[in-house]
């Protein structure tokens, strides 16, 4: 397992578990990420993290990104 912030660019990966407080982990089911989805990096830009997970892209912070274990 590895952060979503370490992952390969265009690889699609699977989240294995989401880290953090509750707050946190709802903020991220809310926007897609649940354990056994699918996520890829589509790119980084000035430390965020461009994702696609279920057919959306979304960019998330750094932060967000080290606790999406994939």
């Amino acid at each position: 397992m590895m952060p979503l912030s370490l992952a390969p660019i265009g690889e699609e990966n699977i989240i294995r578990r989401i880290g953090g407080s509750q707050e946190v982990k709802k903020h991220l089911e809310d926007l897609g990420f649940t354990a056994g989805g699918s996520v890829t990096v589509v790119s980084t830009l000035n430390g965020n993290v461009i994702v696609k997970v279920k057919e959306s892209r979304i960019a998330v912070s750094d932060e967000l990104a080290r606790r999406i274990m994939v």
